[in-house]
């Protein structure tokens, strides 16, 4: 699977471990920044992450920041791309089972390692279920 992740400070040490995580598992991931703990504006890094899912070039996206919240606002932004804020295994499922979600926001202070990477493989584990779901995502894209 292709990924693509992106990060502000607030999750850069846990988007370096998903990187790691990723590769080792055998997907081929690109890193979209940031490249250290210094500050720096999310959108910067996570727009152009949600860009590139929506626009075909990746198979999924990863974001990540303090809370996750303002990653999935500014990834939810991008037509075409539907980003999950998950802070569990269930919320993780199920934004793929019945979101379709495409892009997986994490916030590195709301959880441990362990949890985001299970997070991590839960989201890009589960398919869509399609079915009375669909509609709703083609509503989505309206």
């Amino acid at each position: 699977m292709t990924i693509a992740l992106g990060s502000d400070h607030a999750g850069f040490r846990y988007k370096q471990l998903i990187l790691e995580h990723l590769r080792a598992a055998g997907h081929e991931v690109a890193d979209f920044g940031t490249h250290s703990e210094t500050p720096v504006d999310y959108p910067d890094f996570v727009r152009p992450v949600a860009e590139a899912v929506a626009g075909g070039l990746f198979d999924r996206g990863i974001v990540l920041g303090g809370s996750g919240n303002g990653e999935a606002m500014a990834a939810n932004r991008v037509h075409g791309a539907r980003c999950g804020l998950c802070w569990n295994v269930e919320s993780a499922r199920l934004a793929r089972q019945h979101n379709d979600a495409n892009v997986l926001s994490l916030g590195e202070r709301m959880m441990d390692a362990a949890l985001a990477l299970e997070i991590v493989d839960v989201f890009l584990a589960t398919g869509f279920e399609g079915g009375r779901h669909l509609n709703r995502i083609r509503k989505l894209e309206d």
